[in-house]
């Protein structure tokens, strides 16, 4: 029986198209356009930031080509780590990207969940008037126990929940943007300051952190690979759910800071720190301008569900990665048991959603840049790595789908990843690299430990 609690734990396939574009959706826009558009335009010092939405979109459309490729070729838990397992070879550097993609995951995931957090707190500020650091503390860790508490149920019913906050997210979109479209005034949107488009190193530098501020927003595009093992027909359902959800993501985010920035001046919340307090929730400002305080305050919870909806799925997909590479032999073995009767990693999720909690202690700035940095190395540029040495070793794979016009949009998006990374500030490059060398010398220390017998699955 499929419900049997006496039947061994197992991963069972019920997610279908709907289901995994939500997921991917509900990830990509939670709450990421509403907290960033401050930095966004902070980046630029005015609206000629939203060229780095271009560049963005340009590098997340061709990188999600090579998600789709791996993920429709090899649709299980774990996502990166079975891709760059298997891509680079599971006796020799398979071993070595598969462990530091790991490493590097129990860093950045979190920090991803915990940027969701600290937007969560940034707009019941909105609400909560005067509310303090200790609050805020309060509030993140309360949120980030809530998640884990509706995680920690079956998967039939957590794809239930996430399309009702799906719902939610999108029926704030749609608020957002025809309240936008029915004020636009274009003199206010593109109020460009003077030499906006002079070229410089200083301006290479800006559009650097717009286009690094635009991949987070659009971070999420490929979370229904974390899952591969719960698809159902995953060679057709994981890469149309890429394509669909970044195009409808790509659309919104742009009508979302057409209508704000149409509306509230750009110079009003620009720079973003406490000299100007409404970038925190700039968009309750917004409809505060237009329908005023109560109905600001209505559409504020709305954010907050949208914001929800986003670390939800976030934790969702990413309990799935240690759990995967421990199954295989590659990480601590704990994180392999499955709960015996409710058949999810519970183990990992756990870990996950307790370092997301202390990750949302530090400032939003921070958290981002950190963890875009720490991914782009061995994710993905491991990846479109990954991606051409399958196609040279094993070009008879069955392959669902395949990158059209390779080997071109890999080749874009290696040179997009290698543009953020160099124009990203010196002290979170340190960081990144420091990240990664501290993993190489871990995993020196774990081969040694287990002198190098890693059982193939």
């Amino acid at each position: 029986m499929e419900d049997d609690p006496l039947a061994t734990p197992h991963l069972k396939r019920r997610l279908g198209l709907l289901d995994a574009t939500a997921l991917n959706m509900t990830n990509m826009i939670g709450i990421g356009p509403f907290i960033t558009i401050p930095l966004l335009m902070s980046a630029l010092g005015g609206p000629q930031a939203m060229a780095g939405w271009i560049v963005a979109l340009v590098i997340v459309v061709c990188d999600g080509m090579v998600w789709s490729e791996l993920g429709a070729a090899m649709p299980g838990s774990g996502g990166s780590f079975v891709y760059l397992r298997e891509g680079y070879g599971r006796a020799s550097w398979g071993r070595v990207m598969a462990f530091l993609f790991v490493w590097q995951f129990i860093l950045s995931g979190p920090l991803e969940i915990a940027s969701g957090y600290i937007g969560f707190s940034q707009y019941l500020g909105y609400i909560w008037k005067g509310m303090t650091a200790r609050d805020t503390m309060l509030v993140v860790s309360v949120i980030g126990l809530v998640n884990i508490a509706l995680l920690y149920r079956r998967i039939t019913s957590i794809a239930a929940i996430n399309i009702a906050l799906w719902i939610g997210t999108l029926l704030t979109v749609v608020a957002v943007v025809g309240t936008g479209a029915a004020h636009f005034d274009r003199h206010v949107a593109f109020a460009f300051p003077a030499g906006s488009f002079n070229f410089s190193i200083g301006f290479l530098f800006g559009l650097g952190a717009a286009s690094r501020i635009g991949v987070y927003d659009y971070l999420g595009y490929y979370n229904i690979c974390y899952l591969g093992d719960e698809v159902v027909d995953p060679g057709i359902v994981i890469p149309r759910s890429i394509v669909w959800s970044t195009v409808a993501v790509a659309v919104i985010y742009f009508a979302i800071n057409l209508s704000i920035v149409g509306v509230v001046p750009w110079r009003e919340f620009v720079p973003a720190d406490d000299r100007h307090p409404a970038w925190q929730f700039v968009v309750s400002i917004f409809m505060e301008r237009i329908y005023g305080a109560r109905v600001a305050t209505v559409f504020t919870a709305m954010i907050l569900w949208t914001a929800f909806g986003s670390v939800f799925a976030l934790l969702l997909g990413y309990s799935r990665v240690p759990y995967a590479a421990a199954k295989a032999g590659y990480f601590f073995k704990i994180f392999a048991r499955l709960h015996p009767t409710k058949h999810f990693p519970h183990v990992s999720l756990l870990v996950l959603g307790v370092i997301s909690i202390l990750g949302s202690f530090a400032s939003l700035g921070m958290v981002i840049d950190a963890l875009i940095t720490t991914r782009i190395l061995v994710q993905f540029i491991g990846q479109i790595g990954a991606v051409t040495l399958l196609r040279r070793r094993n070009p008879t794979m069955e392959r669902p789908y395949r990158m059209w016009l390779y080997p071109l949009p890999s080749l874009v998006a290696l040179a997009g990843w290698i543009f953020i990374f160099a124009t990203t500030p010196v002290r979170v490059i340190l960081f990144g690299l420091g990240a990664l060398g501290l993993g190489v010398l871990c995993f020196a220390w774990w081969a040694a430990v287990r002198r190098n017998a890693v059982r193939p699955v």
